[in-house]
């Protein structure tokens, strides 16, 4: 936990370095949330590789972020990570000149049935 998902458009393939954008998300999420660690993020990339955005005119691209924390969080505390999120988005794409990029946040509960386990590395 926190289990965060970023969907990227296929024209921002180039200018979105995705492992320097989740290293620096880590980090904001254990600033700006009680009880996130580093170590406890997990973030994956899905680039999409189709989307309509509007009329389906040319020169659009999307990025959107969910991530999905343990419940106990408050508006408060969601909305200033979401705002802060979409800061680093905005900075982590603002190379991309030749789309207009639509960038949006998430912040949701996991369930309470949610369970995990971390196998340690074993020695071969």
């Amino acid at each position: 936990m926190p289990h965060i998902l970023v969907d990227y458009d296929e024209a921002l393939q180039e200018s979105f370095d995705r492992r320097g954008f989740a290293r620096e998300l880590h980090k904001l999420a254990a600033e700006t949330v009680d009880g996130i660690t580093v170590e406890s993020c997990k973030t994956r990339f899905r680039r999409v590789d189709e989307a309509v955005i509007a009329h389906d005119e040319p020169g659009h691209a999307l990025i959107h972020v969910e991530f999905a924390i343990l419940p106990g969080r408050g508006t408060p505390t969601k909305s200033a990570l979401s705002r802060a999120v979409l800061d680093l988005v905005r900075r982590h794409t603002a190379s991309a000149t030749a789309v207009a990029v639509h960038a949006s946040v998430d912040i949701r509960d996991l369930s309470e049935a949610y369970a995990m386990h971390v196998a340690p590395a074993r020695d071969r």
